[in-house]
């Protein structure tokens, strides 16, 4: 199966194609670049040599990749706000997409202008469904627009979901302190992310209303059910590593609950899933286990003075928390084995 890369050049691009030149399945067909079109695919990305000699990268120009009548899918690793100007005729020509920005996560206007600015096209949202993985529906997998969540999502919400569907948690009292490594912010040029800046360094940012929060409490709301309205307190935080997210959740468990009953809803729900390192109560994940996987590992631990539950997870922010998850859902809409091309 032919397939490209629409924004190739940044870090989940560049996961994209280590992850599917490596996929015996498919075929990089298509690589785009703003900046680098016209180089050579396999000079530009040494994991490429010997594989695809005579690939090019090309401009990023929407009506010409419509066009394309051998390719059926993109991934779009694109920046947020930018994705949305090649969806559109992308799916009116036919083609299926997996995007990695958070133009389709959102289903509600509102919220996403209040996190994120105007939308370019907001009739669009609909056409979007936020999958993860493991949680997916066949008739979800077959949506022709997939909304790969986040980074600082993944690592929350997979914890958190299985424990909200089971009303086992306080949906007006959940904190979250997150830690993420500098490519998390993306390959960009700016003081902030210099080594000198951050080598040594630790700080919180994005406070009190980061943007992933909006999917976060969208998410958490749907899996509450019944109009439940989700308030999250969430404290990012840039730290001087490369890649890897750590998160804590501080969490009010319902009266009767105890810590058993979400190691239950977690094993229902992920029982036998290859991503998913459900670890030991008070075993904490280490970020330094599931960087260069496409792993999520949780643990739970009940603190009996405070009464609260403290769940830890890690994911390697670029693959489990962008273009691993994305590969994985191209195995499980196309029928590849779901561990394919992947490390768990």
């Amino acid at each position: 199966m032919k397939v490209g890369i629409i924004g190739a050049s940044g870090y989940s691009g560049e996961e994209l194609v280590r992850l599917l030149a490596r996929h015996p399945g498919v075929e990089l067909a298509v690589l785009t670049s703003r900046q680098m079109a016209g180089q050579s695919a396999s000079k530009v990305f040494p994991v490429l040599r010997n594989r695809f000699p005579g690939l090019l990268i090309t401009a990023s120009d929407a009506s010409t990749l419509a066009s394309d009548g051998e390719i059926g899918l993109y991934f779009l690793a694109l920046p947020h706000g930018v994705s949305v100007e090649y969806a559109k005729p992308l799916l009116e020509a036919g083609k299926h997409i997996i995007d990695l920005s958070a133009d389709f996560r959102l289903s509600s206007l509102a919220r996403y202008q209040e996190f994120y600015g105007e939308h370019h096209a907001p009739e669009m949202l609909e056409a979007g469904r936020y999958i993860f993985p493991e949680l997916a529906t066949p008739e979800q997998l077959q949506n022709p627009l997939i909304a790969s969540p986040g980074c600082y999502p993944t690592s929350i919400l997979m914890p958190l979901i299985p424990l909200a569907r089971a009303g086992l948690i306080d949906p007006s009292r959940i904190i979250v302190s997150s830690m993420s490594g500098v490519s998390g912010a993306g390959k960009k040029v700016a003081d902030t992310y210099l080594y000198c800046e951050r080598n040594e360094s630790v700080k919180a940012y994005g406070i009190p209303k980061h943007r992933h929060l909006s999917e976060v409490e969208e998410q958490l709301e749907l899996a509450f059910g019944n109009g439940v309205r989700v308030q999250v307190q969430f404290i990012p935080h840039l730290v001087p590593m490369t890649r890897g997210i750590a998160s804590t959740m501080i969490l009010e468990p319902v009266e009767g609950a105890k810590p058993e009953d979400a190691y239950g809803a977690w094993d229902k729900v992920y029982g036998g899933k290859p991503f998913v390192g459900i670890l030991p109560a008070g075993e904490t994940p280490d970020t330094a286990d599931v960087i260069y996987t496409n792993r999520v590992d949780f643990s739970l631990t009940g603190d009996a003075r405070t009464g609260r539950w403290i769940v830890t997870s890690c994911v390697d922010n670029l693959l489990k928390g962008a273009s691993g998850q994305a590969v994985q859902l191209m195995n499980l809409k196309y029928g590849f084995g779901e561990t394919t091309g992947l490390e768990p």
